[in-house]
């Protein structure tokens, strides 16, 4: 995280300590708005991914019952659409669940992060 330090006024002054700590505290929440942004776009694109797979194993089902000759092909076909959909579903799953936990931990260490620097500086203000 960037640090800024405070330029004196044209008057000579500091800013005041409630202008510094607005600052930093809509730097903090720019920064979790960004987190939040990324953490939205890689749901979206993980989402975005597989549904075009699952689009193109629809559009090779309705090829493969096409192509079948008999009854029985066409059942076998379509159980195993079913099935091989059902699997990827599931793992779909366990995917946006580890994303979701990978997610909900990285804004976690950035909120320890930013309250950190938070308690250090009033710390550092009140020994000054």
């Amino acid at each position: 995280m960037m640090q800024t330090h405070p330029e004196p006024s044209q008057f000579g002054m500091q800013p005041l300590p409630i202008a510094e700590n607005g600052q930093k505290l809509i730097l903090a929440t720019a920064s979790l708005q960004v987190h939040t942004f990324k953490a939205m776009m890689r749901y979206q694109i993980e989402t975005l991914a597989f549904l075009k797979h699952r689009y193109e194993q629809d559009v090779k089902l309705a090829e493969d019952l096409i192509d079948g000759s008999e009854f029985n092909d066409a059942f076998d076909i379509f159980s195993t659409f079913l099935q091989n959909a059902a699997s990827e579903y599931a793992t779909e799953a366990g995917k946006v669940a580890a994303l979701t936990s990978k997610l909900a931990s990285e804004t976690a260490r950035r909120v320890r992060r930013e309250a950190k620097t938070a308690v250090e500086d009033v710390a550092a203000k009140t020994v000054a």
